[in-house]
């Protein structure tokens, strides 16, 4: 039976799970996702699971935080003067902003903390620093490398 390889564009359909078994992506109920592996395009922890299996196979896995999403920064948790926030934005806690970062990159930050005077904010992806577990199935092999 062919194996997955680096090359390979291939289909899986997956859940993506919290070390308590709590969902956070599925692709069960739309199209698998497609990828070329070895190209960098998913999460390398993900990937590097899918390397060596066959179409059919189903698997569960745990990717580590630093092969996920990466360790939590906490250089990327800033507080701004509620001033500088535009004065008909109401702000609270959890909620997700864009944000341009020095360089003028846009950058998608959550709301931690709110205060009269200030507002901080969180620009680690909410995933980062967390164990993820996979069920993933290899659906096909598109095109072999």
């Amino acid at each position: 039976m062919t194996e997955a390889k680096s090359g390979d564009l291939v289909r899986i359909h997956y859940t993506g799970m919290l070390s308590d078994g709590t969902p956070f992506d599925s692709t069960r109920d739309r199209e698998p996702m497609e990828f070329e592996l070895g190209a960098g395009q998913v999460l390398p922890g993900l990937e590097a699971r899918v390397v060596g299996m066959s179409v059919g196979e189903a698997q569960t896995v745990t990717v580590p935080a630093e092969e996920a999403f990466g360790p939590r920064d906490p250089n990327k948790i800033q507080t701004f003067s509620r001033q500088e926030m535009p004065a008909n934005l109401a702000v609270e806690p959890g909620m997700r902003l864009q944000a341009r970062s020095r360089t003028g990159e846009a950058v998608t930050v959550s709301v931690v903390d709110v205060s009269d005077a200030d507002v901080t904010v969180d620009a680690n992806h909410p995933l980062a620093g967390r164990d993820l577990t996979f069920e993933i199935e290899l659906q096909e092999i598109v095109k072999a490398a």
